[in-house]
Formats: structure tokens, C-alpha cells, sequence
């Protein structure tokens, strides 16, 4: 039952998808992040229907790219993006761990966050004007991918504080059970990458474990840890990186 419940939750704080209220118990929340990549299995679904949809009605590139670009910010409400927007005005700022983390609090966005909320939406709306069948099937098990790999970030590296919503899940997590079961999701998906197309599975899975490295470093050197805000960011970013990746491994390959 309380597995149910950590379900619930996962979807209710990571997705709009109507779901029945639940309390935030120690209990109910000990394998909250387990489903976290369920969020991502509904966003890829529904890429994968709105491809295919696009295709049957002679949709044009942009109208099928603007879609695909939509449904994930749809799903989620933005959370993610408003992270990665929080974390580069952070990191723009040049300032001591402290103020960046007061930085990623502020509820203003700044200059940076605007050019990079700008920038991340021109690049993936570029990218997905060039993808087909073969990449976006692989690029929808990315959204799960990118959701178990973050969720393994929460239960497994340094906090930057003693509060908020990431140490807030962080605490409550059977950490072991959870890194285990996350660890097994994400070797799952990398099989399922590469099953539907061997080059641009193994470049999609290859890209997320490398940021996953790379945004370990970066968080550690830079804010003394991970955060809610900080989680958004290597979300976002994975899930660009994977599309860019892929569609320059389709366009030389195919």
C-alpha cells in the first residue's frame, strides 16, 4: 500500500496529471522516486501518439516539432525548466556557494535565465524538426531515462542544504532499495535504446551517463551539492543533450 502511495506522490509533485491527494508521510514517501520515471513514461507515450498522429494528418515540420516540444512542459507544469532557469542564473553569477544558492531562491528571473530559457527552447525545437521514427522512439524512453538517472541523484549525492523539497525526499527514501531499483530502471531503458536502434540507443544512453558524471563534478564544485532547482537542471539539459546527440548520429548515419 504505501508503494501506491509513493506513486501518488511522485506524480502529483512531478507531473499535472490529476491523481488523488495524498500525505506527505515518512512512509508514504519512501519510494517516491522509483516512480518519478513513470512521469516520463507517460511524456514519451504521448510523444511517440503525437508523432505518429502528425504524420497521418500531413502535419508540417513545425506544427509536429512545436508538439513535441509542448507536451513535455504540459505534463510537468514546467518544474524542471523553472530549476534549470533558477540554476543558470545561479551559475551565471559568479558569486560565493552561498549566494548562488540564495540566487536560485529568488523567485525573479534574471537575464541569464531568460537568454538560456531562449536558447534551450531554439535548440530543442531545431533538433526535433530534423528527428525520425527511430529517434524519437529512442528519444521517448529518454524521458524515463532522464527521470531515473535524476531520481538516482536524490537518493545518492551530497545535498547542498538541510532543506527543501530534494532534501525533503532525499530524508524520507529507503535509499538503498531505491538506488538499486533505479539502478536496474536505467539498464532496462539503455537495453530498450538499443534494442529500437543500436547507434542511437548507445549514443542516447552514453550522453545521459556522461552528464550524469559531468553534472556530479559541477554541482559538487559549485554549489556543495545537489537541490530541487539543481535537479531541474541536469533534467532538461539530459534530456537536450540525448536529442542533440541523436539527431547528429541519424543525419550521418541514415
Amino acid at each position: 500500500m504505501n508503494v501506491f502511495k509513493s506513486m501518488i506522490i511522485a506524480l502529483s509533485m512531478y507531473s499535472k496529471i490529476p491523481v488523488p491527494k495524498m500525505e506527505w508521510t515518512e512512509e508514504n514517501m519512501r519510494y517516491t522516486m522509483c516512480f518519478f520515471p513513470l512521469v516520463g513514461a507517460v511524456i514519451g507515450l504521448l510523444e511517440w501518439i503525437w508523432f505518429d498522429i502528425s504524420f497521418m494528418l500531413e502535419a508540417g515540420d513545425i506544427l509536429r516539432s512545436v508538439g513535441l516540444v509542448l507536451i513535455p512542459v504540459l505534463i510537468t507544469g514546467g518544474i524542471h525548466l523553472d530549476g534549470l532557469l533558477d540554476t543558470a542564473d545561479a551559475i551565471s553569477s559568479y558569486q560565493t556557494q552561498e549566494k548562488r544558492l540564495e540566487i536560485m531562491k529568488d523567485t525573479h528571473a534574471g537575464a541569464f535565465a531568460i537568454i538560456v530559457c531562449c536558447v534551450y527552447f531554439l535548440a530543442y525545437f531545431g533538433v526535433l524538426t530534423q528527428v525520425n521514427v527511430q529517434a524519437i522512439y529512442v528519444l521517448g524512453l529518454g524521458f524515463i531515462l532522464s527521470r531515473a538517472l535524476s531520481g538516482f541523484g536524490v537518493a545518492s549525492f551530497p545535498l547542498a542544504k538541510g532543506s527543501g523539497l530534494v532534501y525533503l525526499f532525499a530524508d524520507r527514501l529507503a535509499k538503498k532499495k531505491v538506488k538499486i531499483v533505479l539502478v536496474i530502471e536505467s539498464l532496462l531503458l539503455c537495453v530498450g535504446m538499443v534494442e529500437m536502434d543500436l547507434a542511437l540507443g548507445m549514443t542516447a544512453a552514453i550522453v545521459a551517463a556522461l552528464f550524469l558524471g559531468i553534472y556530479r563534478i559541477m554541482t559538487q564544485k559549485i554549489f556543495g551539492g545537489i537541490t530541487g532547482d539543481t535537479q531541474g537542471f541536469f533534467l532538461q539539459l539530459c534530456e537536450l543533450f540525448m536529442a542533440v546527440a541523436v539527431t547528429i548520429v541519424q543525419l550521418v548515419v541514415y
